[in-house]
């Protein structure tokens, strides 16, 4: 995955929510904080998963934004967020988030190489489990 688009600052590892809504807007806060998006691109994000799940499976989901919203983000970049307790995500039980924000079709790459690191378990177990930022930084970098 290209550099500088995980900010360390955006790998959150011991986070709860009560719900999908308030998971998501960790994420969205998270991306706020590191200055990759501007605040209504969390709206965006919670627009996005009404229109469809952004559950991918192996109890991960990748909230983004919707195309409307592109022009609040301010550079391509990525969150970590884990929920140990985990989220009732439509029927799924989610424990990782990984939030994405991009310009253009940024997303496209982005989405390719998180699938390719979801796809093979051993990562993905990696992943859901971590509990140092290091760890995250070494699966994603």
């Amino acid at each position: 995955m290209r550099d500088g688009l995980l900010d360390p600052r955006a790998v959150l590892l011991h986070e709860s929510a009560p719900d999908r809504t308030a998971a998501i807007r960790r994420c969205g806060r998270a991306l706020v904080e590191v200055g990759a998006v501007a605040e209504p691109y969390v709206e965006a994000m919670l627009e996005r998963e009404r229109t469809i799940s952004t559950y991918v499976g192996e109890g991960v989901a990748i909230p983004h934004g919707t195309n409307a919203s592109k022009g609040d983000v301010k550079r391509d970049a990525i969150c970590v967020v884990r929920f140990p307790g985990g989220i009732d995500w439509d029927g799924e039980r989610v424990t990782l988030c990984v939030g994405i924000a991009a310009k253009d079709d940024g997303h496209v790459p982005l989405l390719a190489a998180l699938a390719e690191i979801l796809l093979d378990p051993d990562r993905a177990r990696a992943l859901r489990e971590a509990t140092e930022v290091s760890q995250v930084l070494k699966e994603l970098t």
